[in-house]
């Protein structure tokens, strides 16, 4: 019998490797009585089904819905309030709270690949609920940043204003969109790749597939890439935190 149910809502999930994560998880360490399931969900409001599964713990939130299901939240963790999404829900007494785990895994996957590189400004493609817990590490490493968008916006410059720019300025990239995620594995964000050097840390929180073709343009170029598995294993072991810790 299931007595404690996990799992996580977005839209579309084929990419997903979290529901692996967690059923190896639960078999390794040898957790009993536990699951975890997708749930793909074409809106938001079919939250309400899923928030109605029995001996339901804990939710993770993914693309697009890191910023819609604050709504659903009746508390919000610190952390997760001042980065504007939530991408973990416990449900506990019928209440839920909303943390996040991607500015946890992101940090700790990020300080030791760059493992003391001078990168004081960086690229942040993408405007979305990820964004966000990255825009929250990097002020907290006093990291400048800009955000890239398809549209120029007073938060955003656009890939077309990008152009204008020396890239040899921003030696973090960070593609925070879901560009290159599978089964759209051809598309990528659209930079002057030819000014990319070995200088520069390319960092795609896309894990599926396991090169990009933003990591593999960059990569041509000398440049050191990262996907996001590590991220996805380390804020998933922060969930788990959350769902479990004692309040």
């Amino acid at each position: 019998m299931i007595k404690h149910l996990f799992g996580l809502i977005g839209y579309p999930l084929s990419h997903s490797f979290s529901k692996r994560y967690f059923s190896e998880k639960f078999q390794r360490e040898s957790i009993i009585n536990s699951a975890y399931e997708l749930f793909e969900i074409k809106t938001i409001h079919e939250l309400s089904e899923v928030l109605k599964q029995p001996n339901l713990r804990g939710l993770n939130v993914t693309i697009p819905y890191k910023q819609q299901v604050m709504q659903y939240v009746d508390t919000l963790d610190p952390v997760a309030e001042r980065i504007g999404a939530v991408n973990t829900v416990r449900v506990e007494n019928n209440k839920k709270v909303g943390f996040n785990s991607d500015y946890y895994g992101f940090r700790d996957s990020l300080l030791p690949w760059l493992d003391g590189a001078s990168a004081s400004q960086a690229l942040v493609l993408g405007t979305g609920g990820a964004s966000k817990a990255v825009v929250c590490v990097l002020q907290d490493l006093s990291i400048d940043y800009s955000y890239v968008s398809r549209r120029t916006s007073e938060r955003a410059i656009s890939y077309a204003d990008l152009k204008q720019k020396n890239l040899q300025d921003f030696l973090l990239i960070i593609n925070t969109t879901p560009l290159g995620m599978s089964p759209n594995t051809e598309t990528y964000p659209d930079l002057d790749y030819q000014q990319l050097t070995s200088k520069h840390f390319c960092y795609d929180l896309v894990y599926n597939p396991e090169e990009t073709a933003f990591m593999k343009l960059a990569r041509e170029q000398g440049t050191q890439v990262k996907n996001g598995l590590e991220m996805l294993h380390l804020q998933a072991e922060k969930s788990w935190e959350f769902w479990n810790r004692d309040e």
